[in-house]
């Protein structure tokens, strides 16, 4: 029996997987949680063999919490699955320790086998977004530079980034600019939407 954890900050369809997934006569889902940040909590209480988890949900991203559960339980295998194919959320998933990627649109036989297939220490890539990721190439932005445009998300002044960063002024500037060449945009805000659309933040 293969032991499995849902992430996913939309109960219906975290309910709907867990459904599918409990059909199968080999897999048990012991454990569901809404929020990134309750991830490691509950893997240390039901001690699953593969951690499904949305990438984007309240408290923390899925990736951020994928790093956080290989680091501390590196014998549980990851699974991202998830509603947006981005390019970059699969190069950054694969550097935090994710075993696959799936798109939640994927066919449940499917879906059960990539965990089959992760739980066996193998590695499960949608197919078109790993071509997509491949054309496309991972991220130019540097961590900072990516902590600074996610600071510019919601519009924050570069003084308000700044002081949120620990940073000067016009090192902040410097970071903004810096992303908005590399993205091939005029502006800190279609910077953003373009990292967005990418994966990259």
């Amino acid at each position: 029996m293969i032991t499995l954890l849902l992430a996913d900050d939309q109960a219906l369809v975290r309910g709907a997987l867990a459904a599918l997934l409990s059909l199968e006569p080999d897999l048990e889902v012991v454990c569901e949680v809404g929020r990134g940040d309750e991830v490691l909590a509950a893997v240390e209480r039901t001690n699953p063999d593969v951690a499904l988890l949305d990438v984007e949900m309240p408290g923390m991203d899925g990736i951020t919490a994928a790093a956080q559960l290989h680091l501390a339980h590196p014998q549980v295998r990851i699974l991202m699955v998830t509603t947006f194919g981005r390019p970059g959320y699969l190069r950054r998933a694969i550097d935090a320790g994710a075993s696959g990627f799936v798109v939640k649109d994927t066919p449940a036989r499917e879906l059960a086998d990539a965990v089959r297939r992760v739980h066996m220490g193998l590695r499960v890539v949608d197919p078109a977004l790993a071509t997509e990721t491949l054309t496309t190439g991972t991220s130019p932005l540097t961590t900072r530079e990516r902590e600074v445009l996610a600071a510019a998300s919601d519009g924050a002044t570069a003084g308000a980034i700044a002081q949120s960063l620990h940073l000067s002024e016009g090192t902040v500037r410097n970071h903004l600019s810096a992303a908005i060449g590399k993205t091939g945009t005029r502006t800190r805000a279609e910077a953003v939407r373009a990292a967005e659309r990418l994966g990259w933040l």
